[in-house]
């Protein structure tokens, strides 16, 4: 008898030590799989006032036939394919497409990014960035409401802890919400591992938040290189460019709904995925006048879904 109780016993101990280093194990791997990205907690501890959005294009916007320049050039031995690109385009006249670098196309397409839809099409793609909040969403968001159209909003880390109401009425109201990395760095001056902490870390928060994929990567500046484009590209995003911007992130350069309203309308095409920053008064004034202008054009406004790889 007491032998069997002294096997019970040892038993019971067995496998109570065997549960208890289960659970150490599967805790200590959880916290091994969020420190990989420790932005998860980046991201609520992030704040707007912290992140650098004085320019949030370096690629230039010409108009006329002049192409845009790829601004400095960073080359880093250890990556043959990492020179860093700055988008930018050469609007043309009488509603025709854009033009791009070239070779410009072709690099993108190899890793399903886009600038542009169906050209062959009236339908233009409405896109804002939300770096950080100046006032004006709310109004945007009405009058797209009004107006019947989706658009898509890219928000960076500070955004989103610090907007969450905003956030939510754009998931609520149909809108896409694209990612544009926690801290609004250049992708191909970070590392592997850092692009994808800023990739995946703002998504992870985002969909604990509002259970909700992100599939849309605007790159912070514009800036991009062909290992940034191949990196988010396998973590499942498409990078999402433009065809049209203009310089309307200057938060003391107010010009008028008007002129707003002029550089947009005579650079409508054909596909345009068209680049707006939701801080700028003019964008939020002139946004109803936009969207009649054009459909008085013909255009169509569609569903960034609808570009998805």
């Amino acid at each position: 008898m007491k032998k069997n109780k002294a096997i019970t016993i040892m038993t019971l101990i067995v496998c109570v030590t065997l549960i208890f280093a289960f659970f150490i194990i599967k805790k200590h791997r959880d916290l091994n799989s969020y420190s990989e990205f420790s932005d998860i907690e980046g991201v609520y501890t992030s704040s707007s006032s912290k992140v650098d959005f004085s320019t949030e294009l370096t690629g230039r916007l010409v108009e006329g036939n002049s192409l845009s320049t790829e601004g400095k050039v960073a080359d880093k031995s250890s990556y043959p394919n990492d020179k860093k690109r700055c988008w930018g385009m050469a609007r043309q006249p009488n509603n025709q497409i854009p033009r791009a670098d070239p070779g410009t196309p072709e690099l993108l397409s190899k890793y399903g990014a886009k600038y542009l839809g169906d050209v062959n099409k009236k339908i233009i793609y409405l896109t804002f960035d939300e770096g950080y909040e100046n006032g004006y969403t709310a109004q945007i968001l009405d009058t797209l409401r009004d107006n019947n159209v989706k658009a898509a909003f890219f928000i960076t880390g500070p955004y989103l802890k610090e907007h969450q109401d905003l956030v939510r009425r754009m998931v609520e109201e149909g809108h896409t919400v694209g990612n544009h990395t926690i801290h609004h760095p250049s992708l191909p001056e970070k590392s592997d591992a850092q692009i994808e902490e800023e990739v995946v870390g703002l998504e992870r928060a985002f969909t604990e938040k509002f259970g909700a994929k992100m599939n849309f990567l605007r790159p912070p500046k514009g800036e991009y290189s062909e290992r940034t484009l191949s990196i988010t590209s396998k973590l499942g995003y498409c990078n999402l460019f433009w065809s049209f911007a203009y310089d309307d992130w200057y938060r003391d350069k107010v010009r008028g709904p008007e002129y707003t309203y002029k550089v947009v309308m005579r650079n409508l095409h054909n596909g345009e995925i068209m680049l707006l920053h939701a801080v700028s008064k003019d964008n939020a004034d002139a946004l109803g006048m936009i969207i009649k202008g054009a459909r008085e054009q013909g255009y169509e406004f569609g569903n960034v879904q609808d570009l998805a790889n």
